[in-house]
């Protein structure tokens, strides 16, 4: 033992463990001949070149959740959609701008759940005639009612110039580099979130 061990006492090495962190890409919309799927692949397909979480895309169309408080839907299709959110450190949000909002399909699939949403961190990729601005601008305000912290980096996605007679996906080259930008602040908010539930 040295002397400064003897004088102050071994220190035992904390092993520090990281976990992976789970990020779920959700798919805003469920209306047939949606374009959101490509997008979320695209976002997949970059996200997982980072190896810096797991990340998992969440179509809310597979849950086919009824409109919150009215009768019918699947019971077990709500549960899977609370365990799903329930395992997620983050969220990427697939948004498409409907009538200068979000889709009612996403909105009702974020009222559905609560506490699984809590102390988590997103970045939204969203699309539209001016790149989804608005239906994002809607978008963070739910967010933030459900204690959700939504990052600036906001890529945004031109149906005029990201996509060929708006439904084959074809992003510029520009758009990559925002969503690596927006991922940059989501995974250490991520991380920093997780400490607290």
């Amino acid at each position: 033992m040295g002397f400064l061990d003897r004088l102050f006492g071994k220190k035992q090495e904390e092993k520090v463990v990281m976990t992976t962190l789970n990020i779920g890409i959700i798919i805003g919309s469920t209306r047939e001949g949606r374009v959101s799927p490509q997008v979320a692949k695209w976002v997949k397909e970059l996200a997982d070149k980072r190896g810096d979480a797991n990340y998992t895309i969440i179509d809310i169309a597979d849950y086919k959740l009824p409109l919150l408080g009215e009768p019918g839907g699947d019971a077990s299709g709500a549960a899977a959609w609370s365990e799903a959110i329930a395992k997620q450190d983050g969220f990427v949000f697939i948004a498409q701008e409907y009538n200068h909002s979000i889709t009612g399909a996403l909105k009702n699939a974020l009222d559905y759940l609560r506490e699984e949403w809590n102390n988590k961190a997103a970045g939204i990729v969203s699309y539209g005639s001016v790149g989804g601005a608005r239906a994002t601008e809607h978008l963070r305000g739910i967010l933030g009612e459900l204690l959700v912290a939504d990052v600036r980096v906001h890529p945004a996605l031109s149906l005029f110039t990201d996509f060929e007679n708006g439904t084959n996906f074809k992003p510029a080259a520009v758009q990559a580099d925002s969503v690596n930008q927006m991922l940059d602040q989501v995974i250490p908010w991520a991380t920093a979130l997780k400490t607290i539930r």
